[in-house]
């Protein structure tokens, strides 16, 4: 990892806890609050590359909305709970050791950047929530190209932005197909596995993997 010039992370699951919209409302929701999450957000991704290969574009936020309509239903959970629940969605907790490790990532120089699924609005305002401010010197969008991870041109925007090559960006998610999907298209990808999970076999095999980002500071 020597020749790394970028690190650039993913968004949703990565530095942002998409469970926590729903675990704010787990007294309401009751036990079912994880379970009905972790629906919500399979089948927000499950819409995303569905509407890639349609090409029936719809932005990351409508496709939120559409995939919680679906969730809620599934679920059985009080239609005016949807407002909240979005609201909440908007401004998702940092996972805690982010905002250290980020700080002190930038202290060593590394171009550093967001490379994300969601809306210019809806990402600058989970940095300005969450206190991140000037930590990012970009926030690539995939509205720029108007198609979902794991297109390749998804992945061409830093490299793109920073005149690099591929193999010089480390690149972080906790999705393993997001992981597979930077990799195969040659950035050195790491995978931050918070929950014990199991790697997809998709052609490709993470250059590292932690279990939070302060163990990145141990690779980088």
């Amino acid at each position: 990892m020597e020749n790394i010039k970028a690190i650039i992370f993913d968004a949703y699951g990565t530095l942002f806890d998409v469970n926590s919209a729903a675990e704010k409302c787990k007294d309401k929701i009751g036990d079912k609050w994880e379970g009905f999450s972790n629906y919500w957000r399979t089948t927000q991704l499950e819409y995303t590359w569905l509407r890639s290969l349609m090409n029936r574009h719809k932005d990351f936020w409508q496709v939120t909305e559409d995939s919680l309509d679906k969730s809620m239903k599934a679920f059985k959970i009080d239609p005016l709970m949807k407002s909240e629940l979005l609201d909440l969605y908007k401004i998702l907790s940092v996972f805690p050791e982010v905002p250290d490790v980020l700080k002190k990532l930038k202290d060593k120089n590394y171009k550093l950047g967001i490379l994300s699924n969601g809306t210019p609005a809806l990402l600058n305002e989970l940095v300005k929530s969450n206190n991140l401010k000037n930590i990012f010197d970009n926030i690539f969008s995939i509205e720029e190209v108007g198609i979902y991870k794991p297109d390749s041109k998804v992945y061409d925007m830093p490299i793109k932005k920073y005149k690099i090559q591929k193999d010089e960006v480390a690149f972080l998610s906790a999705n393993t197909w997001d992981v597979s999907g930077g990799g195969n298209y040659g950035y050195s990808s790491i995978w931050v596995n918070r929950n014990n999970n199991i790697f997809d076999n998709l052609d490709y095999k993470p250059k590292a993997e932690v279990k939070n980002l302060k163990q990145l500071l141990e690779i980088i």
